[in-house]
C-alpha cells in the first residue's frame, strides 16, 4: 500500500513538471515519452538561453509588479498564452510578445492593475474590459475615448497610467541591478525568481522591491536551526551553490529538493504551531482547576 502511495506521488509530481515544462505546446494531447525527451532537446536550450523577465513598475523605480505565467494581460488571456520562447531574440526595441489565442488582436503583453480582483475603471468611467485589445485600447463604448488611462494609484504611490510594462532579457535586467534567480525549465516563467516575487512591490524583499533583501541578522533562526534553513536563503541560495546547477538533469533535480525541503520546513513549523497551541491550551485548562472560584463550586 506505501509502494503505491509513494508511486501515485511521483506520478503526479512528474506530471507537475510535464506541465510546467510543456505548457500549451502539446496541443492538450499529452506528449509521448519519446515526443517529451525530443521537446525538450529542441526547446529548453533556447528556454534558459533567452528567457525573458516581465515586470510592470514606473520607469526608475522599483517593479510594482512581478509578471509570471497566470498573470493576466489587458487582453485578459493568461501571460503563458503569449509568445514567451524564442530560438534567437529579436533585435527591435521594446520586445513584443503577441497573444497566442486564436482570434485576438493582442499584439504584445501588457499588464493592467487590478482593483483587489475587479478591472480597473479607465477615465471615461468604462472597464478595462469595455476597451479594445488592439493597440492603443480605444474604448468599444464611447467616441470621446482616445485609449485606456486609469488614475488607479498603486502601491508605490503613483497612478496606473505612469507605469510600464517591461520585457527584458537577462542582461538588461542585470544592467538595472534586478534579480534574475537561477536559469530554470518551465515556460512563461516571466519574472518570477522566488517566493517574495508574489508579492507587491513596496514590500518585495530582493533588490527589485522597495524593501530590499533582508538583512542576514533578521535571517537567524532560534535553537540549532542555522540561517541556511530560512526559506529565503533556501529560494535564492549562494553563488556557489547555483553555479553547482550548471547542466539540465542537475536542475531538474535541484529544483525539486528545493522543494521538498521548502515542504519539510513548513511542516516542521506547522507541527511546531500545533504543539505549542496545546500546551497553551493545558495551561490554561490548568489554572483553571487551580482557581478559588472552581474549587468553591466542586
Amino acid at each position: 500500500m506505501e509502494a503505491h502511495i509513494t508511486g501515485c506521488a511521483a506520478a503526479v509530481q512528474d506530471y507537475l513538471e510535464y506541465t510546467r515544462i510543456v505548457g500549451d505546446d502539446d496541443g492538450g494531447r499529452l506528449f509521448t515519452p519519446e515526443e517529451y525527451e525530443e521537446y525538450k532537446r529542441k526547446v529548453l536550450p533556447g528556454r534558459l538561453r533567452n528567457r525573458l523577465y516581465v515586470s510592470c513598475g514606473v520607469p526608475g523605480g522599483m517593479d510594482c509588479k512581478l509578471i509570471g505565467p497566470e498573470t493576466p494581460c489587458f487582453c485578459t488571456h493568461r501571460y503563458k498564452q503569449h509568445q514567451t520562447d524564442f530560438e534567437e531574440l529579436p533585435p527591435t526595441r521594446p520586445l513584443s510578445l503577441p497573444c497566442l489565442v486564436r482570434g485576438c488582436r493582442c499584439t504584445s503583453y501588457f499588464y493592467v492593475h487590478l482593483n483587489g480582483s475587479q478591472p480597473l475603471r479607465c477615465r471615461c468611467k468604462h472597464s478595462a474590459q469595455d476597451h479594445s485589445e488592439a493597440t492603443g485600447h480605444p474604448c468599444r463604448k464611447c467616441s470621446t475615448c482616445s485609449g485606456f488611462c486609469s488614475p488607479f494609484l498603486c502601491g508605490c504611490g503613483q497612478p496606473s497610467y505612469a507605469h510600464q510594462t517591461l520585457i527584458e532579457t537577462k542582461e538588461e535586467r542585470l544592467a538595472r541591478g534586478r534579480p534574475v534567480g537561477q536559469d530554470v525549465p518551465y515556460a512563461a516563467m516571466g519574472g518570477l525568481t522566488g517566493f517574495s516575487s508574489l508579492a507587491e512591490g513596496y514590500m518585495r524583499l530582493d533588490n527589485s522591491g522597495i524593501a530590499g533583501v533582508p538583512p542576514s541578522s533578521s535571517l537567524e533562526l532560534c535553537g540549532s536551526e542555522s540561517s541556511w534553513d530560512h526559506v529565503f536563503v533556501k529560494t535564492y541560495g549562494t553563488e556557489s551553490q547555483n553555479a553547482e546547477l550548471n547542466s539540465l538533469p542537475r536542475q531538474l533535480s535541484g529544483l525539486k529538493m528545493r522543494e521538498e525541503e521548502d515542504m519539510a520546513y513548513f511542516e516542521r513549523r506547522y507541527q511546531e504551531r500545533l504543539k505549542m497551541e496545546k500546551e497553551a491550551k493545558q495551561k490554561t485548562l490548568s489554572a483553571r482547576c487551580k482557581s478559588p472560584s472552581s474549587i468553591h463550586r466542586k
